[in-house]
C-alpha cells in the first residue's frame, strides 16, 4: 500500500468546476457508469465540500439504488449491490491504520467490487498507489460551485480521470469547465 519507489506509473490530472450539487452528482454518475471491480476512488475535501454528493452519484452510475446509499460515518464501511459491488468507506472517525485494519477495509482492496473512500487523506498510506484521487474544494464567491481535481495514478485510474476532464456533447455549459493533462 502507499507509494512504491521505482515505479513509473501513467498519471492523468483533470480539473473540473461544477456549478451545483446536482452537477457534482451527475459527474459522479459518469464515474460510476465506468467503474470496474478493483477500482479505488479516494475522496478528499473539507466538511461540506461535496464528497458524499459525489459518492451518491457514483453509486447511482454503478447501478446502486439511491435509497440505500448513506454516509457510513458511524459504520465506517457500507457495502452496496449494483452492476458491481461498491464498498463505501468513510475514514473521518478513524485515527490510524490499526483502526482501519479492524474494519476489514484491506480485504476489500482488489476484491470483486470498487472501493470509494471519503476522507482518504486521514490515513494516506492505507490506500494503493494505483487509484483515482479526487479533491473537492469550495469555489470562492460561488457557494454552490465545487472545484474537483482528479489525479489518476496507474493506467486504469488515469482512464477514469480522463472521464472528469472530458465533456459529453449533451452537457450544458452549467455543468462546468474542464481540463486534463498527462503528467510524469
Amino acid at each position: 500500500m502507499g507509494p512504491v519507489s521505482g515505479e513509473d506509473l501513467p498519471r492523468e490530472v483533470a480539473v473540473r468546476v461544477t456549478r451545483s450539487a446536482r452537477a457534482t452528482f451527475t459527474l459522479g454518475e459518469r464515474i460510476g457508469a465506468a467503474l470496474e471491480p478493483g477500482d479505488v476512488v479516494a475522496l478528499v475535501g473539507e466538511l461540506g465540500a461535496g464528497k458524499t454528493q459525489l459518492v451518491r452519484g457514483i453509486c447511482r452510475g454503478a447501478g446502486v439504488p439511491d435509497e440505500v446509499v448513506a454516509s457510513p460515518s458511524f459504520a465506517i464501511i457500507a457495502a452496496y449491490r449494483g452492476r458491481i459491488p461498491v464498498h463505501h468507506a468513510d475514514l473521518y472517525r478513524l485515527c490510524d491504520e490499526d483502526e482501519l485494519t479492524a474494519t476489514g477495509f484491506f480485504d476489500l482492496l482488489g476484491a470483486e467490487g470498487a472501493v470509494l473512500v471519503e476522507w482518504a487523506d486521514r490515513i494516506p498510506g492505507a490506500l494503493p498507489r494505483e487509484r483515482l484521487e479526487i479533491t473537492l474544494e469550495h469555489v470562492p464567491d460561488a457557494p454552490s460551485a465545487r472545484r474537483l481535481r482528479a489525479v489518476g495514478t496507474g493506467a486504469r485510474p488515469a482512464e477514469l480521470a480522463r472521464l472528469l476532464g472530458s465533456r459529453s456533447r449533451s452537457r450544458s455549459p452549467a455543468a462546468g469547465a474542464a481540463s486534463t493533462r498527462r503528467v510524469k
